[in-house]
């Protein structure tokens, strides 16, 4: 069928694994918050963000309905939320966020990405105090006035408003610790959350060459391959 058909299946089999990533991931954060608050969103704000968050990358509701069951059997595995730190090739720092059922299992994973990258993993705190935990909600902007939004959501927490015109979005930023108040006066302001996201954002950047970029991405792309590791933080501008 030629090169051009060749290329466009390449494209769709890496779309296609990046849904199924995606869909390991929030499928393993729906466990965690029904293990948490229980089976029931409306009385489970962590349960009401995930489902929310699958809505946004279009994951079936089976699979949402599916793992809110499985997280209910009394015998289901149950996955711990740990990040580890390391340095990775040129000394770029690295956050790696992971939910496992058996961590024995991710960090020696983990040690081989760094060591066959020619990088190292670190001991706790080794790298985090480069990054500041932040949380964001992409919220439906549509009809929206910029003032009364600004005035409705400032006393939970909002630090830096950014509006994308383009895509009808709202990006609401919020320190870690405000995350779970903003959510609750989103909610009760009567907004339409899309899409909730808790993330590291570094406080430097490190700048690298093309080539060394290269070589650094063949870590990080082992890493987003594995399915206990959530995402990859670093500093790279």
């Amino acid at each position: 069928m030629g090169r051009i058909f060749e290329t466009r299946k390449a494209t769709m089999f890496k779309r296609y694994a990046k849904m199924a990533k995606q869909f390991t991931k929030i499928g393993r954060e729906i466990v965690m918050a029904v293990k948490q608050g229980g089976p029931h969103p409306e009385l489970n704000p962590k349960l009401r963000a995930c489902i929310a968050n699958a809505k946004a990358v279009n994951m079936p509701k089976t699979n949402v309905e599916s793992a809110i069951k499985r997280a209910s059997e009394k015998d289901s595995s149950n996955f711990d939320e740990i990040i580890y730190e390391g340095y990775g090739p040129y000394g770029v720092p690295v956050l790696v966020e992971c939910a496992t059922d058996n961590p024995t299992r991710t960090v020696a994973n983990l040690r081989v990405y760094f060591s066959r990258n020619n990088g190292s993993l670190g001991t706790t705190g080794s790298v985090s105090f480069m990054f500041e935990r932040k949380g964001l909600f992409k919220v439906d902007s549509t009809g929206l006035n910029h003032d009364d939004v600004e005035l409705d959501i400032i006393d939970y927490g909002a630090e830096e408003l950014t509006w994308d015109d383009e895509n009808n979005e709202l990006i609401v930023q919020v320190a870690f610790t405000d995350f779970g108040s903003m959510q609750a006066g989103l909610e009760e302001k009567k907004y339409t959350v899309k899409e909730t996201i808790k993330t590291y954002i570094p406080t430097t950047t490190k700048e690298l060459t093309e080539e060394e970029e290269i070589e650094f991405k063949k870590m990080i792309d082992k890493m987003e391959d594995d399915d206990d590791i959530m995402t990859v933080y670093h500093n790279i501008a």
